[in-house]
């Protein structure tokens, strides 16, 4: 998230946290795609990460792309952390570690968003190679240890990292040493987002096999292919993974606020300035919690907004939904998430047949799968079948959702070929993460070095 919301509007009922997110729903026509990847940087030449000051550093990159750019700064305690497209489209932000990540503006198509992809990613090259800076799209940090990895000055990334070892084991590498690539979807309706959620919780392991990319860490493999996706068993799980009610055919609005409440807090933003806020729920804070505490301590719809970024489950709902599975990867990969779920989700024939394929999935069945997709990748089962063989179908759906919504380039192509390195990994039977295992242990010779040359955008 680039930049937390300030909004006053005073919450009297827990209804109208309800009524904000139905606020949400579109005619089909006018649902759009809202892609976010995010990268490692690094020096080409030491292959160490970048710091966030001095003159060869993160601010630098931010202060040279709001020069190209013309975007307005987001500065947090007097340091530029961010960047926000005035006109609304898009903006540039940073993960805790320095990851550093272009949340998309609301497209129309994936042709669109790849274009938006190429754009920035040539304008960041620009600023980058003057300052032997480069950049690395893969799911989880191959080389540096946990201290070595750079903080960036983000009050809220304070806030979570002192956090974190109370909630599990896992989120300090969560925060500083993974990425991802993630889509923002639209629904029309209540029932809508419904089975579009639903959907969203059962496909995730699928997505993270699909994208597994990452088999390193402190220079090893970690017997893993996508360590990303084993963090996130063990990160917070009051606040991520499965949410077993998502499932129920009754879902709504208001079952997920009703979960969102009951989850702790993590900071409550009063005039540019973070207040600490863990020890309490939202629903505590509504009831009057942080009135000794707070000058205005009454909740506002800008203070839920910020509480719902907060939250990490596999999908995450707010006036869209968020698909969160997949780890970090190349080009080509930042254009085939978006394309996965389009084709499944935005075309009624296409998500009738993958509602079809998942029926019987229940949320103890997508547990299990869950737990051991970071392991397997696509050797994993579930209803006696692989996720190769699944992907296969699903794949099939997706390209059939693609190919109906005859969105064409001017050459005439519609976003089904979007889809190829995702078709590529399941013809072939392994992930992105075995490829570079077989790297590692071939041509590599057992150095996790080359594959910031190799996987390098």
């Amino acid at each position: 998230m680039a930049r937390d919301t300030t909004d006053d509007t005073p919450i009297s009922e827990i209804e109208e946290l309800a009524e904000w997110m139905a606020a949400g729903c579109k005619p089909r026509e006018e649902w759009m795609i809202g892609t976010e990847h995010e990268k490692f940087v690094f020096y080409t030449e030491s292959l160490d990460p970048v710091p966030y000051e001095g003159e060869r550093s993160i601010r630098a990159l931010l202060e040279g792309m709001a020069d190209k750019l013309g975007w307005e700064p987001i500065v947090d305690a007097n340091k530029i952390i961010g960047l926000a497209n005035p006109t609304g489209g898009g903006a540039i932000s940073l993960e805790p570690g320095g990851q550093f990540e272009l949340s998309g503006a609301p497209l129309d198509n994936i042709h669109e968003t790849c274009r938006e992809s190429n754009a920035h990613l040539a304008q960041l090259q620009e600023i980058a190679a003057p300052l032997g800076i480069g950049f690395l799209g893969i799911g989880g940090s191959p080389k540096w240890r946990f201290d070595e990895t750079p903080r960036m000055p983000k009050s809220r990334y304070d806030i979570m990292t002192r956090y974190m070892p109370k909630v599990g084991s896992q989120g300090h590498d969560m925060m500083y040493r993974t990425c991802t690539i993630q889509v923002n979807l639209d629904f029309a309706s209540e029932a809508d987002m419904r089975r579009k959620m639903q959907l969203g919780m059962k496909l995730q392991p699928l997505a993270t096999a699909l994208f597994a990319a990452s088999p390193f860490t402190e220079g090893k493999p970690n017997g893993l292919v996508s360590w990303r996706g084993n963090i996130w068993r063990d990160t917070d799980n009051q606040r991520s993974g499965q949410l077993p009610f998502v499932y129920s055919d009754v879902f709504g609005f208001l079952d997920y606020v009703e979960w969102a409440l009951d989850v702790p807090m993590y900071f409550v933003l009063r005039d540019g300035k973070y207040h600490e806020a863990t020890h309490v729920t939202f629903r505590q804070f509504m009831n009057g919690a942080l009135k000794d505490e707070l000058a205005q301590p009454l909740p506002t719809m800008g203070d839920w907004t910020n509480h719902l970024g907060t939250l990490f489950p596999d999908a995450r709902l707010k006036r869209f939904i968020e698909m969160r599975g997949a780890d970090g990867g190349p080009w080509r990969r930042i254009c085939a998430l978006p394309a996965l779920w389009v084709g499944l989700l935005y075309d009624e024939e296409a998500i009738g047949d993958a509602l079809e394929l998942t029926r019987d999935w229940t949320a103890d069945d997508v547990n299990a799968l869950r737990d051991i997709t970071p392991r397997d990748g696509l050797n994993a089962r579930i209803k006696g079948q692989s996720l190769r063989e699944i992907g296969r179908t699903v794949l099939g759906i997706s390209r059939k959702g693609l190919v109906n919504r005859a969105r064409l380039n001017s050459e005439g192509n519609d976003e089904s070929h979007f889809l190829a390195p995702l078709e590529e990994s399941i013809a072939r039977g392994t992930t992105l993460a075995e490829e570079m295992l077989a790297l590692y242990h071939g041509r590599w010779n057992g150095s996790v070095e080359p594959v910031f040359r190799d996987y390098a955008y």
